[in-house]
């Protein structure tokens, strides 16, 4: 039997989730201050859920390759 290609994974948990729990949602409008003190946890306006991506990092990789291109010159 093949192991379902959602469970090979390592990196399962790095990538973003389109759900957030109580918590990270008041940290985030907290961060906004849109969550002022003695208000209730519950009916929670929407937060936008940002989306972690690797492309800066080869961006970053790619730059360093040419900054080191142009101190061999």
């Amino acid at each position: 039997m093949s192991i379902d290609k959602s469970l090979r994974r390592k990196n399962m948990l790095a990538r973003s989730r389109n759900v957030l729990t109580r918590g990270e949602r008041i940290a985030i409008l907290k961060a906004d201050e849109r969550f002022p003190e003695g208000r209730s946890p519950y009916g929670l306006p929407k937060v936008r859920v940002l989306k972690i991506g690797g492309k800066k990092a080869k961006k970053a990789k790619e730059e360093g390759a040419e900054e080191g291109a142009a101190g061999k010159k």
